[in-house]
């Protein structure tokens, strides 16, 4: 996997991940991402692709409530679609991207090991949990 930054979109597969908001006018593709990492369950790996995708529908999330995290050219496909479409998650849809970003970064997760193996894993863990108060407000 490609990673640059720690931020939502600064790895190859989220980026790949937010062209498939394209194909969608609804929130089906968000949830999707959100229910691949919570069918893993407490005690099953997370893989590191599920994790970034589910990172990246968070944000969207985030986002459609207003909640607007950093804008850059990797956002901009996410960024467009968002402005395009005016949906309100329901609660249910918060509460899971909420329960997903907590199971990203709890253990056995990938996304979380190979962020610990570098030197910015607490930056990681933290940006995460800056997502996950913006998608929770």
């Amino acid at each position: 996997m490609g990673t640059w930054d720690m931020s939502s979109f600064g790895n190859d597969t989220a980026c790949d991940w937010a062209y498939g908001l394209e194909d969608v006018n609804d929130l089906s593709y968000v949830e999707s991402a959100l229910d691949t990492v919570l069918a893993a369950g407490l005690g099953d790996y997370v893989d590191a692709d599920a994790g970034a995708c589910a990172v990246a529908a968070a944000e969207v999330i985030a986002r459609l409530k207003g909640n607007w995290g950093e804008e850059n050219s990797y956002t901009e496909p996410t960024d467009k679609w968002v402005r395009s479409h005016h949906v309100v998650p329901p609660a249910a849809l918060v509460a899971k991207a909420v329960a997903a970003l907590t199971r990203i970064i709890s253990a056995p997760s990938e996304l979380l090991e190979l962020w610990q193996e570098g030197e910015d894993g607490g930056g990681w863990v933290d940006a995460v949990a800056e997502l996950k108060e913006r998608v929770a407000r």
